[in-house]
């Protein structure tokens, strides 16, 4: 696994009759270097989905907010995670293999809440009709660009 410093960007759209893209290969391994209350391990991506695992410290959350253009697939691998949505509504507290899907445009946060560290995967799909952009609804907790990030993807 490489650290690196950037987020990925997603790739632009395809045209339904593009050739398609050559398979990705990953594997995942929590970090042995990480320095700060989050990670993000990069897996995969295509135009219209990405795969990442969330390494989270005891504790750590994030701030209410919404994605316009995004569906979410979370399942945790290891620790515990609660998610929240607006008022502090408990969605759900989750253990190893399970998760919760966050439809588009659904209003979320989640924390950390067992005695280990939190590893959840994340699955992502993209409308490609629809610009995606994040809605902070209250303050960010966390500098998503500070955070350490991971490359999964194999090599060769």
């Amino acid at each position: 696994m490489v650290e690196t410093g950037t987020m990925p960007t997603r790739k632009s759209a395809r045209a339904r009759n593009a050739p398609p893209r050559e398979p990705q290969k990953f594997s995942y391994a929590k970090p042995g270097s990480q320095q700060t209350e989050k990670a993000i391990v990069s897996l995969c991506q295509t135009d219209i989905i990405r795969g990442a695992v969330q390494v989270v410290r005891e504790g750590g959350d994030n701030n209410l907010h919404s994605h316009t253009g995004m569906d979410g697939f979370w399942m945790v691998l290891q620790g515990r995670v609660r998610f929240y949505g607006p008022g502090d509504e408990v969605l759900g507290e989750f253990g190893r293999h399970e998760g919760i899907v966050m439809p588009r445009n659904a209003q979320y946060w989640f924390e950390s809440c067992g005695d280990e560290d939190l590893e959840l995967l994340q699955v992502v799909a993209f409308d490609r009709e629809v610009k995606n952009a994040r809605v902070d609804v209250n303050p960010r907790k966390l500098d998503i660009d500070a955070v350490d990030r991971f490359d999964g993807r194999a090599r060769g």
